[in-house]
């Protein structure tokens, strides 16, 4: 299937964090603490996607708080946090929206992200991926994890199925 055609499809994004939301470093804090770089630009499309109708979720081997916070914030409610198996993850997923594998966007960088993405209508990767992932990937942002990869796919998705529309004023864009 061309990746046109796959585009078309999709009514969900469904997400990584750790190098596709944020540029894979953590920083630890002397206190014990580790903390994340999120990109603005990628809230402001995530946020949009929410409002425009479309169901955005997050599946994360990780677990922080803050991402939580930061995700819960720009509308998003379906995120599993410390997955291993993020197969079992999408399942639940798709079961409670109601949708097919066809209509699923998932963006992943590493190893653990390959049997979602080969599961999913469209499998979708940062520009620093791992080279595995970039190998089944259907669409490789030309932004780096972190770095306006999230906002490349939903704008390229968006703007193709028509729903990408002009700011308006009183619009919502959760940075």
């Amino acid at each position: 299937m061309e990746l046109l055609d796959r585009m078309k499809k999709i009514k969900a994004f469904v997400f990584d964090v750790d190098g596709v939301m944020t540029d894979s470093l953590v920083h630890l804090w002397e206190n014990g603490d580790q903390t994340r770089t999120m990109n603005v630009r990628d809230g402001f499309a995530l946020r949009r996607a929410v409002d425009s109708g479309y169901i955005v979720g997050v599946i994360t081997g990780g677990r922080s708080n803050g991402v939580v916070i930061r995700l819960n914030g720009l509308g998003i409610k379906d995120i599993y946090s410390g997955v291993i198996r993020k197969q079992v993850a999408l399942d639940e997923f798709k079961t409670n929206h109601q949708l097919s594998d066809q209509e699923i966007m998932y963006m992943g960088d590493d190893l653990i992200d390959i049997p979602v993405m080969r599961k999913v209508g469209l499998a979708a990767a940062p520009q620093d991926a791992v080279i595995e992932v970039l190998q089944i990937a259907q669409f490789v942002s030309n932004f780096k994890g972190g770095r306006g990869c999230v906002r490349d796919i939903i704008e390229a998705v968006m703007k193709l199925q028509g729903t990408w529309h002009e700011f308006h004023e009183d619009e919502k864009f959760g940075v």
